[in-house]
């Protein structure tokens, strides 16, 4: 069975969807950690580790912490937000 990363939502941006969940989604790009976003159908996105130091994302990191401290639902991180909100911040993110 071979991870599928999905395809790049925006190239030029630096991240990454996946379209199917496996038993290999750890196997993730160095320099990059998965996230999941969501209200209803959480969906796994594969971002750089340069984001964790923007504010925005720092912003949604303590969201995160506040709704579930340690205990995430999916098994990583997941964030508390819409998927257009995610994708709205991490492509402003992207640009700076």
């Amino acid at each position: 069975m071979a991870i599928t990363m999905g395809h790049i939502l925006r190239p030029k941006q630096g991240f990454r969807r996946s379209s199917s969940r496996t038993n290999r989604e750890s196997e993730i790009p160095k320099g990059h950690f998965a996230v999941y976003v969501g209200d209803s159908e959480k969906k796994r996105f594969v971002i750089p580790i340069s984001y964790l130091k923007d504010h925005s994302f720092q912003d949604m990191l303590s969201q995160a912490e506040e709704e579930f401290g340690f205990d995430h639902p999916m098994g990583g991180l997941t964030i508390p937000c819409p998927e257009d909100t995610f994708l709205d911040i991490i492509s402003s993110m992207s640009r700076s």
